[in-house]
């Protein structure tokens, strides 16, 4: 995703209430990502917002904040637009600001929409405020469970990924720069993050919401793993 011009210009003088930049959010995301293929589409988003508007009511974040954060972390991946993790904060903040948002607000929505991103297992979360840590396990929360094995397995099919090479091990990536460099399978993606999200939880819950999903993503590699192998099958 390239850089976009934020179409909403407001008139002179002209306020929109809440639910109206809430709307014209909605919107805005909607038109960018409603062609995606790779489990990033508007769909995980609209899963993500209403995980995160959960687990804020829970954990006392502010529920406009985390809509709008929500609605807009996926808005310029950097896995897709050239690895460029501030794009997506410059694009909402100008949107934002566009919208009639104060700065405060447009900020504080920027900061979360740049760190929400997981970046290799030796990268820590950098969130701040109780908006950006449920936001961010709402998104970390979609991408386990059986919905989190389809979109793996979509994204490695839109970026050209072999489903498994059991001559290639996991790695355990260091830094952003390692991982934005990554080339693996998607079963190496499970072991390289799936399986390390339940424990990266910031919410107690989030850690709670995660336990079932990440059993299920657990079990799908045993017995991925199991069938390549020829494990699973009866002796005869």
């Amino acid at each position: 995703m390239g850089i976009v011009s934020v179409r909403f210009q407001q008139a002179a003088g002209v306020v929109l209430d809440r639910g109206e930049v809430i709307e014209r959010t909605a919107a805005f995301v909607r038109s960018r990502l409603h062609s995606d293929s790779s489990g990033h589409d508007w769909w995980h988003v609209e899963r993500v917002r209403g995980l995160a508007l959960l687990l804020g009511r829970r954990e006392g974040a502010d529920e406009y904040i985390t809509e709008l954060a929500a609605l807009l972390h996926d808005v310029s991946d950097y896995k897709f637009n050239g690895g460029d993790l501030d794009e997506g904060s410059r694009v909402s903040y100008d949107l934002l600001r566009d919208l009639g948002e104060s700065e405060a607000c447009a900020r504080s929505v920027a900061e979360v929409v740049r760190n929400v991103s997981f970046t290799g297992a030796g990268s820590v979360s950098r969130m701040r405020t109780i908006e950006g840590m449920v936001v961010q396990d709402a998104d970390r929360l979609d991408a386990m469970g059986a919905i989190g094995i389809a979109r793996a397995f979509a994204y490695g099919a839109v970026k050209g990924e072999a489903m498994f090479d059991p001559d290639q091990a996991p790695h355990l990536h260091a830094s952003e720069a390692e991982y934005l460099a990554r080339d693996g399978s998607t079963i190496n993606h499970f072991y390289e993050k799936l399986l390390l999200l339940k424990d990266r939880m910031n919410t107690e819950s989030g850690r709670s919401f995660a336990e079932r999903r990440h059993r299920v993503i657990e079990a799908f590699v045993h017995d991925f793993v199991a069938e390549w192998r020829l494990e699973d099958l009866p002796e005869l």
